[in-house]
């Protein structure tokens, strides 16, 4: 008798340990594998200028206001906000009962040291530039906050909606300051586990998390994979869950695998390559607008991007408000080398061609680029770059310091609005190493153009002046426009919830794993 009973009591034992083990997940765990096309510079969006960084970052923080899948604004750490007659002093309501990862209240207090470290030129922050209108912020009470801007900024709601504009526990900051880029601590659905730079990021579920029922993964691992072959075979043998971007040329493959699903889906990255106008030969405008009559981008959309991109029919992607609409460049290289003779280069040239990354579907842009511009005499020498490259090369370098002469790159405007997606790479203010304009472009006009488009609140103002600017910096040529690229991604059948963004940053609030 007694001998049954023990065995009956370690039967519900037993039974009693695994209920608990499956409760737990641990039978089950919903582990996500996410290969991407590059490595992360910083787990501090406020420090990275590459949108992936970023968008690893959304696992641990949140802000104020962010974007929805489509680019919308939406509430998220602010509940509501009002505007000042004068446009310059923005008040927010915030959410109660929010932690840090770190068991810190998020509150007004924390708002304004985040405002405070980011509007401050003395932190060297590379996001600077977003937050240099902000004149002071001010606690109103526990969960108001109010924010006072030196000039009235019509699209200050989408500069605190984009990715950079995250809230980080202020006892984390004063604890690592400079270093807080490696000890991420915010109000998101997830938290650093472990971080192999040159290998992978791991994020765990936040339980203190202050939306119920989310996070619904266990663990998302972000790992880097430049090779793009590479990370389409970790989709196939089931290493990874979900891989951005995928290669073009393997998109018809991966579309006929029944455990895997090809998602196609618009973006506002645009491809081009700025020329220095302050140096020779770019200073002339006939060698610009030759190289633009060289380029063939009709068969850059097929060689490089296997179809999945479009001609470039302006500066600003069309999907983005404000954008302007011009005919498509014609491939004419007899075009080009008459263009090249009037300027006084019959025989052509010879320059470089730079690249800011160094995947291979920038490699078959840049032998593209160097085929085209041979057959109109210019000889092109190639670099592509990674990270620590691009930014010792070209963003860290002022005007005369630098040796940029034609670089390809991208650009998506992560606010979501006309004005990012200008005055980084155009504007006289925005020369390197402020911002992004590798073509050290500056027209007055367009300068004067865009400043007072974000002071009215006037719809049909601001459509004019961004006309304007438009108008004139496609005239003036410092770039070569090329292709407006799809976004390919791919997951595994049984991950939903998980999207590439038209900047391609990710969405994955409702990510779930069956």
């Amino acid at each position: 008798m007694k001998t049954t009973q023990r065995a009956q009591q370690r039967r519900v034992v037993a039974l009693g340990l695994a209920a608990i083990a499956f409760s737990s997940g641990a039978w089950a765990a919903k582990d996500v594998v996410v290969a991407v096309g590059s490595n992360f510079t910083t787990l501090d969006p406020y420090d990275a200028n590459d949108t992936l960084s970023q968008a690893v970052a959304k696992s641990f923080y949140q802000g104020l206001f962010g974007l929805d899948k489509t680019m919308k604004v939406q509430n998220v750490l602010a509940e509501s906000y009002q505007v000042s007659d004068n446009g310059l002093v923005w008040t927010f309501t915030l959410r109660k009962g929010v932690t840090f990862q770190d068991g810190t209240p998020f509150n007004a207090q924390a708002v304004k040291v985040n405002l405070d470290r980011a509007s401050n030129p003395d932190s060297h922050l590379k996001r600077y530039n977003l937050y240099k209108n902000i004149a002071h912020t001010d606690v109103v009470d526990e969960h108001t906050v109010a924010v006072t801007l030196k000039t009235p900024f019509s699209a200050f709601i989408n500069v605190l909606a984009h990715p950079a504009t995250v809230m980080i526990s202020p006892a984390a900051l004063k604890k690592y300051g400079k270093s807080i880029g490696f000890h991420p601590t915010g109000t998101g659905p997830y938290q650093l586990e472990t971080w192999n730079q040159t290998d992978f990021v791991k994020v765990t579920r936040f339980a203190g998390y202050w939306q119920p029922g989310l996070p619904k993964l266990d663990s998302i691992t972000w790992r880097p994979v430049v090779d793009n072959n590479t990370r389409a075979a970790m989709l196939q043998t089931g290493e990874a869950n979900f891989a951005f971007p995928i290669p073009f040329e393997q998109a018809a493959v991966l579309k006929q695998n029944p455990k895997l699903t090809l998602v196609t889906s618009p973006s506002i990255m645009q491809r081009y390559i700025s020329m220095n106008v302050t140096q020779k030969p770019f200073d002339n405008p006939k060698v610009r607008e030759a190289i633009n009559y060289a380029i063939n981008r009709e068969a850059l959309a097929k060689v490089a991007f296997a179809g999945y991109a479009t001609p470039a029919t302006g500066v600003v992607p069309p999907s983005i408000a404000y954008a302007a609409r011009y005919p498509a460049w014609p491939y004419d290289p007899a075009k080009a080398r008459a263009l090249l003779k009037e300027a006084g280069y019959p025989d052509g040239f010879s320059t470089t061609l730079w690249s800011s990354h160094n995947h291979s579907t920038a490699q078959k842009v840049l032998q593209f680029t160097q085929q085209q511009l041979a057959q109109v005499g210019i000889k092109a020498r190639l670099t592509a770059m990674d990270a620590g490259q691009r930014a010792a090369q070209v963003e860290d370098k002022n005007q005369k310091e630098s040796q940029v002469r034609m670089f390809y790159t991208g650009w998506s405007a992560s606010t979501g609005e006309a004005d990012w997606a200008l005055t980084p790479l155009f504007s006289t203010s925005s020369w390197p190493p402020a911002q992004f304009n590798t073509a050290f472009y500056s027209n007055p006009q367009v300068d004067e153009d865009l400043a007072q488009a974000l002071k009215t609140t006037d719809d049909g103002q601001k459509a004019q002046r961004y006309k304007d600017a438009q108008d004139r910096i496609w005239n003036d040529k410092p770039w070569v426009p090329l292709v407006v690229e799809k976004l390919v991604s791919a997951h595994s059948n049984g991950l939903s919830g998980f999207y590439v963004m038209p900047d391609t940053g990710f969405s994955f609030d409702d990510a779930d794993l069956k």
